[in-house]
């Protein structure tokens, strides 16, 4: 049985690159979420007037993988000290947030939240509750994978899976395993 946790740290190519990377993931789909305007286009989403922010839906199964677990792979590879920041995407779409589905959700953003500010100090990552996930246009799953050597690939998303690599070893799937993208 799966479950799902939907997070907002930058560019949902970041976070979808590092995601696939673990054992338990069966999925991760880029989308939007938090915003008032119903099923919203990436350049809608890019404009910063839909109130969206491009996020990840992250289907995992609970027996391999923990959602505490995931919010620590998010607090390490994303900077949740900047308002609606991430390098040098600016704008609110961008914002550190958790959006949860049920209380224990909520609880686990707040024990992560408690555990990581010993390690950023402040952090403004948003935790509110989800309304809907709205999947983001085909040609941005599996970005990273089918544009490894893509300016942005390179110098904004590989470092984030060199560190992945390193923090979570003993996390990641086994040679040869993959997700669903």
């Amino acid at each position: 049985m799966t479950e799902s946790a939907i997070l907002a740290g930058g560019c949902f190519w970041c976070l979808e690159a590092a995601y696939d990377e673990l054992e338990g993931v069966a999925r991760v789909q880029s989308g939007y979420a938090g915003g008032q305007v119903e099923n919203p286009s990436y350049k809608a989403v890019c404009s910063g007037t839909t109130g969206h922010a491009e996020v990840v839906k992250i289907d995992y199964d609970p027996a391999v993988i923990s959602y505490a677990d995931l919010l620590r792979v998010f607090f390490t590879i994303h900077d949740p000290t900047t308002l609606n920041r991430q390098g040098n995407d600016i704008g609110s779409q961008y914002r550190s947030a958790i959006f949860y589905e049920t209380p224990a959700q909520q609880a686990a953003a707040a024990a992560a939240i408690a555990e990581f500010t010993s390690v950023w100090g402040k952090i403004v990552t948003e935790v509110t509750p989800l309304s809907v996930f709205w999947p983001a246009e085909a040609e941005h799953e599996d970005y990273f994978a089918n544009n490894p050597w893509s300016g942005y690939c390179q110098a904004v998303i590989a470092p984030k899976i060199v560190k992945l690599r390193k923090e979570f070893r003993d996390k990641l799937k086994k040679p040869g395993a993959t997700s669903q993208g």
